[in-house]
């Protein structure tokens, strides 16, 4: 008979798995917190949207507090590299050791060149790659000049107006021919091989066996989860549902998972075996809307109640709440939203809109004002300005004002 959970607990498993259950901590965050913090939550989201800060840095800030993002910035571009990209998720930063794996099981091909003329690509794939070979890392267009490359651009394009090259390394990226050496100032990829960015996969992916794969990326998802469905660890590295099913039932023979009943979660949930359930969850975090912790908007409906779409891409007059919304944590709830923006030129941090949830406590607009300084401080911005829309943002500007 599988042990039952109530809700409650459900979360705070949920919360310990992610690192989100606890305060931060107290003295100087260093790369060794960070590189613990990633190696708990497996992987970090990539977006490019910079209206408060780029999506893989928050997550940190929302576990640590105040750190130095060159931590994150030499972990992804120095040897020995502890973060590398690749697509997981979405486009993702993720340990090394899952990298072969990824690739085995990642179908990204949309992405790419796949639709390209063959003849085409090929031949800009052998340029591409002869060029890396003897070169630094490279930008798309430093490659695209560096091989003399031109092309009559559409008038209506693929994708994001990528030309042929830009396409064929995002093919080669995909294969793993070919990975992200680092990034610029303006968030473009710097492209090498892969054998010279992960030495150690140089032979390829040849020699390993795809169900041990899937194996290891579902006890990782279930690890950085807690307490989940098949569903919910197949979408933490999009794999697929069934064959990510299969891999749960191998776990839970081996003892790595243990079916577990919750009460209000209407479907099979597993338990990992290393899952801690704290009495008390007494973190609070801003978090991204690319955070590790909402990916699945179902299980974060199920498990907290709460309702989440981020609104980046509908047009402003239908938006509920605003643009770069953060779900706002305290204890084991989500109890507010609040659309931040970094005005850097103005050196604040603006709160364009604040909700607060239904059962939300009393102190939330203290503790929000709160997070709201100490991430105005991380940015290096000087004050916080709360804008007046929504029901939450009276009381946050008082408590923003009394500082």
């Amino acid at each position: 008979m599988s042990a039952s959970l109530s809700l409650d607990q459900a979360r705070r498993i949920a919360l310990a798995a992610q690192g989100l259950n606890k305060g931060r901590p107290a003295g100087p965050v260093t790369s060794r917190t960070v590189g613990r913090t990633f190696a708990q939550i497996q992987l970090v989201q990539i977006d490019s949207v910079n209206v408060l800060s780029r999506s893989h840095y928050l997550p940190f800030f929302s576990r640590l507090g105040n750190y130095d993002r060159a931590i994150l910035q030499r972990m992804s571009s120095n040897h020995p590299r502890r973060m590398v990209e690749y697509w997981a998720h979405e486009a993702s930063y993720i340990r090394p050791e899952h990298y072969q794996d990824l690739v085995l099981w990642q179908k990204r091909a949309w992405v790419g060149a796949a639709r390209m003329d063959p003849v085409l690509r090929n031949a800009v794939s052998n340029k591409v790659l002869e060029t890396l070979a003897r070169s630094r890392p490279m930008t798309a267009s430093e490659i695209t000049a560096k091989i003399g490359h031109v092309e009559e651009r559409q008038s209506v394009n693929w994708g994001w107006n990528w030309n042929s090259v830009k396409r064929v390394l995002e093919h080669l990226f995909e294969e793993g021919l070919v990975s992200a050496a680092s990034r610029t100032d303006q968030f473009e990829r710097k492209y090498a091989l892969t054998e010279r960015v992960l030495p150690h996969v140089t032979a390829g992916t040849g020699s390993i066996d795809p169900a041990e794969a899937l194996q290891r990326l579902t006890e990782a998802a279930a690890h950085a989860h807690g307490i989940g469905s098949v569903r919910c660890f197949a979408d933490y590295f999009r794999t697929p549902v069934k064959a990510t099913a299969q891999s749960v039932e191998y776990l839970v023979r081996q003892g790595r998972l243990e079916p577990v009943t919750v009460a209000g979660w209407g479907r099979e949930v597993y338990r990992h075996a290393e899952a801690v359930l704290p009495r008390r969850a007494m973190g609070r975090a801003l978090l991204s809307p690319f955070d590790s912790l909402v990916f699945e908007r179902r299980r974060l409906e199920e498990l907290f109640g709460f309702h989440y779409r981020i609104e980046i891409y509908t047009p402003e007059p239908k938006r509920r709440y605003g643009y770069y919304v953060l779900p706002f944590l305290l204890g084991d709830r989500i109890v507010a939203r609040v659309d931040l923006k970094a005005d850097r030129t103005a050196g604040r941090l603006l709160a364009r809109s604040a909700f607060g949830e239904p059962d939300a406590p009393p102190d939330t607009a203290v503790e929000l004002a709160a997070e709201l300084f100490l991430m105005a401080e991380w940015l290096g911005l000087q004050e916080v300005e709360v804008q007046p829309v929504g029901d939450l943002a009276a009381g946050l500007a008082r408590a923003v004002a009394r500082g």
